[in-house]
């Protein structure tokens, strides 16, 4: 039902596109190859003969499928994000597919000091026999969300298709910037008309994100006074010394994502910028707990006074900007839409993992702003990285696992939108 050779052909076509998103851009969306990339959608989906599509000024797309044999069944959301991490470049990517994998290290091309090993990536040993797709090694792959992307539209082509597949009506949501923090700025939920959403964001396969970090974005100020260094006794203030003092007082055994897992949170520095006169810092605090990022932010401001003290002259201020919050505080009130993902890849014959997520999806936000929306395995591994890949065998069965899942909430007893 899921034609494979499409599907890969779909993600291979979307990953050509530079969709980097570009933080402090002044625009919306932050790159025109997000445009690009969403006009592609709404040719394919007009293509596929679907009559409900829109293409925003923001460069939202959204799609509608029509109902078929269940018209009273709640209104299901797909979403995915067309935008890919500005950590790492996007642009000129050369894709590398590796059909009927054998197991080792996958040396890339571009730069054969990169390696995706076994050892850093123990899943590979589950996919012997699978088409796995990685990068040259020079750029990112942009699994994270092409994967969720060509999954998405995938499972669009195959309802369309497929006049056996009783579902509801389906409404897809492609959106940008969610790399940046802003992909749902410009989504309007009232007119989605969706009672539950899923986003097809997530690693591997079969896992079912129900949790995701509380997230804040902490900028830290640090004012000194410039002056020419040939009359700078007594009258320079070094904002970078300082700056460099205050980043080493950051707590790094504990606190940093290089020494945290599972349920810990972290305080991590990951952009400076400035000269002598003023530095900022930027932060992202993360936490499963809301309370905790107060007091992330408060250590951060009783750090500054401390290097104040130290380095007579400087000021230090900290604003700590809300992000995104745990999407497990809003997932309590429509308990369905975890169950019947659960359902769905039961039906199927396949464990359902309920995992939590160290980072935030635009799930988040929209969990948050009142529509469910956990999120779902795409087959996307190392995102972030040149050493990104991903998995068409994990892919296909994410497609399945939707078509699935349309088919449960068809069969929903509540029949309420």
């Amino acid at each position: 039902m899921i034609n494979r050779e499409r599907l890969l052909a779909r993600f291979l076509r979307y990953v050509h596109v530079d969709t980097t998103a570009v933080e402090g851009a002044g625009a919306y969306p932050s790159s025109p190859g997000q445009l690009t990339l969403g006009a592609m959608l709404v040719d394919e989906l007009r293509a596929m003969g679907l009559e409900d599509v829109s293409h925003s000024e923001h460069g939202i797309v959204v799609a509608g499928v029509p109902s078929r044999g269940a018209e009273a069944a709640p209104v299901v959301a797909f979403n995915s994000h067309v935008d890919t991490s500005p950590e790492t470049t996007g642009a000129n990517v050369k894709p590398q597919v590796i059909q009927n994998y054998q197991g080792g290290d996958l040396v890339l091309p571009g730069d054969p000091n990169k390696v995706i090993r076994v050892s850093e990536n123990p899943e590979l040993g589950d996919l012997h026999g699978c088409t796995l797709i990685t990068t040259d090694g020079t750029t990112l792959l942009g699994g994270d969300d092409k994967a969720g992307l060509a999954v998405i539209m995938e499972l669009a082509e195959c309802l369309v298709e497929n006049q056996n597949i009783t579902h509801g009506p389906v409404k897809l949501l492609f959106t940008c910037d969610e790399e940046i923090g802003h992909g749902v700025d410009h989504v309007n939920i009232g007119e989605l008309g969706a009672t539950v959403c899923y986003t097809l964001d997530g690693g591997g396969a079969g896992d079912i994100d129900y949790e995701t970090f509380s997230a804040d974005l902490a900028i830290v100020t640090i004012r000194g006074v410039n002056i020419h260094p040939s009359i700078a006794k007594g009258k320079m203030v070094n904002a970078i010394r300082a700056a460099s003092a205050f980043i080493d007082k950051l707590p790094y055994g504990r606190l940093s994502p290089e020494t945290t897992a599972d349920r810990e949170g972290f305080v991590h520095p990951y952009q400076i910028e400035g000269g002598v006169a003023e530095v900022k810092i930027r932060i992202i605090l993360r936490d499963f707990e809301i309370a905790a990022l107060e007091t992330y932010a408060t250590m951060l401001r009783e750090l500054g006074a401390g290097v104040e003290t130290d380095y007579p002259g400087v000021s230090i201020s900290v604003e700590a900007r809300r992000q995104y919050r745990n999407m497990r505080e809003g997932l309590v009130h429509e308990p369905r839409a975890v169950k019947y993902a659960q359902l769905a890849h039961e039906r199927l014959g396949r464990e359902a993992n309920l995992t939590i997520v160290r980072g935030g999806t635009d799930g988040s936000q929209l969990t948050e702003r009142g529509l469910p929306t956990p999120n779902l395995s795409t087959g996307q591994h190392n995102p972030h990285s040149p050493l990104e890949w991903a998995c068409l065998d994990e892919m296909v069965q994410a497609a399945e696992v939707l078509v699935e899942l349309v088919q449960v909430w068809a069969e929903d007893p509540a029949r309420t939108r």
